[in-house]
């Protein structure tokens, strides 16, 4: 999430009324998720095991628990709780916008597309030429949908990611503030849920194709020109390449990688990255001939038992 315009380490600081290491007059032009911070972003830490990670990766503002030797042309912001600071810094930056109409006077709709009745498109929304959304969407706030997509009835697009920190109190959310990105040619079944980034996209490639009931979790990206077949979940930080085929009722860890044009069976757990171009099936994941040969191989074991005795 890129902030509108640039801000100084000072600025930050006292926004967070934390300590900081560096210049004060450090630029700071937004805040990111590990995985896709660049030069100027902020990341925050809170745990000594991904302290490296944090200070060797592309942001150049670490938000820290824990006063460390600051990598050179970096700067750090010292806080006692930085995933509660890092909501503080999402509200400020992107803080939730009140609507009391079904259609945003801020949102975008392009020429040739229709919106059924009872949708909602929020805040800010962007929807291209030539859309069908169909009754009882709701395009949460900042969403981009690209020309010739069709969005079946009750589909949810930008709601919350599924990111907690256990307190002793209970569960603490990690404050979204990110978007979801549906390119050109998307189609989007019933009842489909797409999460938006906590501070990027999730993103849906050009020409993919969704079943109804497909769970899209937060900053995924999908390729283009992929099949996603009903009752598939995505968990959050995962990335599917190009033409990649999800049978029924798939499963998938978070942050793992498919490869192009895979091809995952009905009911698979993905524990794990795989690679293009092959057929995968079970759980844990393995490539389907290998699985199907084990569970033939299964078969046989009461009747090697029998000769046993």
């Amino acid at each position: 999430m890129k902030f509108q315009k640039s801000h100084s380490l000072q600025e930050i600081a006292d926004l967070l009324s934390c300590e900081f290491i560096g210049d004060k007059d450090f630029p700071v032009l937004g805040m990111n998720e590990i995985h896709v911070v660049e030069p100027g972003d902020i990341v925050f830490v809170d745990h000594p095991k991904y302290y490296d990670k944090a200070l060797q990766s592309a942001a150049t503002i670490v938000l820290i628990n824990k006063k460390v030797e600051c990598p050179e042309g970096k700067a750090l912001l010292i806080s006692d709780d930085p995933f509660r600071d890092f909501n503080i810094l999402t509200r400020h930056f992107k803080p939730f916008q009140f609507a009391n109409v079904a259609i945003a006077p801020t949102a975008e709709i392009g020429e040739g597309t229709i919106i059924q009745p009872n949708t909602f498109v929020g805040n800010h929304v962007k929807i291209g030429k030539n859309c069908l959304i169909h009754s009882n969407v709701s395009i949460y706030d900042h969403t981009v949908i690209g020309d010739n997509v069709i969005i079946h009835a009750g589909t949810i697009l930008g709601a919350d990611a599924f990111y907690y920190k256990k307190r002793p109190e209970g569960f603490d959310q990690l404050v979204s503030g990110g978007r979801v990105v549906i390119e050109d040619n998307v189609g989007i079944g019933a009842l489909c849920t797409i999460d938006k980034g906590v501070t990027g996209d999730t993103t849906i490639g050009a020409g993919t194709k969704l079943d109804n009931q497909v769970h899209v979790g937060h900053d995924t990206v999908i390729g283009k020109k992929c099949l996603i077949a009903s009752q598939t979940g995505i968990a959050g930080c995962v990335v599917i390449e190009d033409e990649v085929t999800l049978w029924g009722q798939v499963g998938t860890t978070s942050g793992i990688t498919i490869g192009a044009k895979a091809v995952v069976m009905g009911q698979t757990g993905v524990t794990k990255s795989v690679e293009g171009g092959k057929s995968y099936f079970g759980t844990p994941i393995e490539e389907s001939r290998e699985k199907l040969k084990q569970l033939a191989n299964i078969k046989k074991i009461p009747e090697i038992l029998s000769k046993l005795k």
